[in-house]
């Protein structure tokens, strides 16, 4: 999974003045910042970057901010200059200062080509970064491609095309003595309760729309967006604690995800925040082009073109000598921090590829020019002119790819790479269709359909009402069929159920299991309990894999339509648990078995949802049923505080009691009646109801169904003075057993003193 590359023989690169390897990376470099843009032209931050960045100080490449003139400032000076901006100068001065051997990481998508802004320009930069002590990992973002549809979604395809990516790295003179290389499917599988616990608390922290502001990494406008895409920016931040990085060095175009990171920091109360390190974007070769695209191949300078492609593609390159308007739609502000009205290309190259390395030297026109800003001044003077800038542009970017042509042809792995990804770029790749689902091993012990019940979300508080509901939704299951209660610990922790804690998730699942193995033993002996966790970890890859398919079908309308009735999709975390639901449906009901999902109201939509995508991938439909459960509150929705309108499984006779005989409960009204609905709830369980009366009052009643007790009730024969005490009593007696499992149980004591103590906490800081 860690691949540590060392530079193979006749690699490294020889150009003009340049060094190679290691010692190339140490010497190239000034120990003071470099000459930036701003010392050529007119620059400004611009002012949209203000907000964002209240409250930090950051020093974009125009040099403005703190820099050292001491010798031991030269690390600083070394890593700071390969960025156009610094999220904070400070904190990578004190970084530096604190923890000799930092760690660097960029990402990148196995997508096809490496222009030179990834190939030489980058290899720069990591060089710069490595002879400062730091190590730099580079994520191979396989299962990122896969979600942006790169390589026609194959995922075998993406990791060649990373192999052939880190091919061009070991040639063009990169320093491998301090870089490794990770793959992000294999590492995330590996460690995958590490990974998805933090993916799922960023997700838990951030609101839908902070995430949509990152989605423009991808390329992707935000109306066009489909579930899987907002999952992009939630695992990239992931990527960077995982990492443990202490620099993201990245492009300016990441800028939002990586401030998404710091935002994290922040709302999570996690005191180091990584250092955002965001390189300059090069611009496309044509007029307008911001950014250099992979999709026109005229746009920019590729690590395998040929030295005719290079002249043709620079002879041909837009190249002003004066400002000029530009072009309706141009992207420029999202690509970079420092305005340049000039927008020429192939100074773009001469500045950030050719004079980013130390004492270079350009030979124009007969003339040798030291730095980048007395060559822009004489070309802006006409002392030079495009012609002859170009022709020294092309000299110079064909002498640092030819130790890269060389490579390909010498090396048989690399030219075996090279040839395959050549042969994909000419064939039109289309998203695969994939069936990757979670395996569950015990569905292959039988082969009687299932019939699934989807737990409550955990609450501070165990309701008897929800042991009741589940109970008499499994105890509906059809003769024959075998009963799943499916725990969801997982998407409860996004979905910030009781803080988002894990024991708390937890312990409110053991005390509900409880409950129901109390009250219904015999029938808890042939259920099914599945942990979403647990079985995510049984096959972490593929279920993540199924979850991610499932969101490139899904578009966030599909989401919010699946919603619980009233809820508005405001969260990150909604999206994340809504195809993780998908995730879980699909284990279940495409494993060959017929699936009943039995619903309750909250779970009615997301059922729909995941049957939908379960037809549409060629599977066995899941049938989705609904099952009545009587509200069991004690006064009407909102009236009343929910701790006194409730039972609680944890709660005391005397507790019990008292909630009922405060329950709403009116002569003779048997439309809205809670005590009668505990009836309702409670003869399954006994078999027969009792209440108790002296006998002036007529002596005591027994009934065995509801239709006997409401009809007394309706006619006045039964008063709710006797109904209230009756209830109270046959509830403490069917919850004795629940109660001598909590006294005797070390594991229920905790899990209960657990919750309280996460209800205490909670109403304090209301109270706050």
């Amino acid at each position: 999974s860690c691949l540590s590359v060392a530079a193979g023989r006749g690699v490294t690169a020889s150009v003009g003045s340049r060094q190679r390897g290691a010692a190339w990376a140490g010497k190239r470099v000034s120990s003071r910042l470099p000459v930036t843009a701003a010392a050529a032209v007119s620059t400004a931050v611009a002012p949209e970057r203000q907000e964002e960045e209240q409250g930090t100080s950051s020093t974009t490449a125009d040099g403005s901010g703190e820099g050292g003139d001491s010798d031991g400032d030269w690390k600083f000076d070394l890593v700071r200059s390969v960025g156009e901006e610094c999220q904070t100068e400070p904190e990578l001065r004190k970084l530096l200062e604190k923890k000799p051997n930092f760690v660097l990481y960029d990402g990148f998508e196995p997508s096809g080509r490496m222009h030179i802004a990834q190939g030489i320009y980058k290899m720069i930069n990591v060089n710069k970064c490595t002879k400062a002590g730091g190590t730099f990992i580079f994520w191979v973002a396989d299962w990122f491609a896969l979600m942006n549809d790169k390589m026609g979604g194959d995922l075998e395809k993406i990791r060649t095309v990373g192999e052939y990516l880190i091919e061009v790295w070991k040639a063009s003179g990169m320093d491998m003595s301090r870089v490794k290389f990770l793959w992000s499917s294999e590492e995330i599988s590996n460690r995958a309760e590490e990974y998805w616990g933090q993916a799922l608390d960023i997700a838990r922290r951030s609101t839908l729309a902070r995430v949509k502001k990152c989605c423009q990494i991808m390329g992707r406008q935000e109306g066009s967006l489909t579930a899987a895409q907002i999952l992009y920016p939630i695992m990239q931040c992931t990527d960077i604690f995982f990492l443990k990085a202490d620099i993201c060095q990245l492009g300016v175009d990441q800028r939002k995800v990586n401030m998404l990171a710091r935002d994290y920091c922040e709302a999570a109360g996690r005191k180091l925040k990584p250092v955002i390190l965001s390189h300059h974007m090069l611009l496309g070769l044509k007029q307008g082009q911001a950014k250099m695209s992979k999709s026109d191949p005229d746009s920019a300078i590729f690590m395998e073109d040929s030295a005719e492609d290079v002249a043709r593609k620079i002879s041909n390159a837009y190249c002003p000598d004066a400002p000029e308007e530009a072009p309706t739609g141009s992207d420029g502000e999202s690509m970079r921090l420092i305005d340049d009205d000039l927008m020429n290309p192939c100074l773009d190259y001469i500045q950030y590829v050719l004079f980013s390395r130390e004492d270079s030297t350009l030979e124009v026109g007969g003339r040798s020019f030291t730095t980048f800003p007395a060559l822009r001044e004489a070309f802006l003077a006409g002392e030079v002119d495009e012609a002859a800038l170009k022709e020294a542009l092309i000299g110079e970017v064909n002498e640092l790819l030819e130790p890269v042509r060389r490579h390909f042809q010498e090396d048989s792995r690399a030219k075996e790479l090279l040839q395959k990804v050549t042969e994909w770029r000419r064939e039109t790749l289309t998203p695969t269709s994939s069936l990757t689902r979670l395996e569950l091993p015990w569905l292959g012990e039988a082969s009687s359909p299932l019939f699934v019940v989807f737990a409550p979300l955990p609450t501070e508080y165990v309701r008897v009402s929800d042991v009741w509901s589940v109970v008499q939704r499994l105890r509906s299951a059809p003769e024959g069929h075998q009963p799943v209660l499916w725990l969801e610990d997982w998407s409860a922790r996004t979905l910030d159920c009781v803080g988002g804690d894990a024991e708390c998730v937890a312990s409110f699942y053991q005390l509900l299991l409880h409950g129901m193995r109390s009250v219904a033993p015999d029938l808890m002996e042939g259920v099914k309990v599945c942990w979403q966790g647990e079985s995510i970890l049984q096959g972490p890859s593929d279920y993540w894999t199924s979850v991610i398919n499932a969101g490139r079908k899904c578009s966030l309308e599909d989401v919010r339509l699946a919603l619980p009735e009233g809820d508005s999709l405001e969260g990150a975390s909604q999206v994340v648990a809504a195809l993780m639901h998908v995730g879980d449906v699909l284990a279940l009901a495409g494993g060959g078995r017929p699936a009943v999902l039995c619903a309750a109201p909250g779970h009615r939509g997301l059922h729909g949802l995941a049957a939908r995508y379960v037809e549409e991938s060629g599977l066995p439909t899941p049938e989705v049923t609904a099952s009545a459960v009587p509200a069991l509150r004690l006064r009407a929705d909102g009236e009343g505080l929910e701790a006194d309108t409730n039972v609680y499984l944890t709660d005391r006779d005397a507790d019990v009691n008292r909630k009922i005989k405060k329950a709403f409960c009116e002569p003779e009204n048997v439309d809205f009646c809670p005590p009668l609905a505990w009836v309702d709830a409670l003869l399954p369980l006994a078999g027969s109801f009792v209440v108790k009366r002296k006998a002036d009052n007529g002596g005591d009643l027994t009934y065995t169904d509801s239709e006997a007790i409401r009809a007394d009730f309706s006619s006045g024969v039964l008063h709710p003075g006797d109904l209230k005490p009756a209830v109270g009593s046959a509830l403490n007696s069917a919850l004795s057993a629940v109660r001598d499992g909590l006294k005797s149980s070390g594991d229920l004591k905790k899990a209960q003193k657990k919750l309280e103590t996460f209800a205490k906490k909670k109403a304090k800081a209301k109270k706050k």
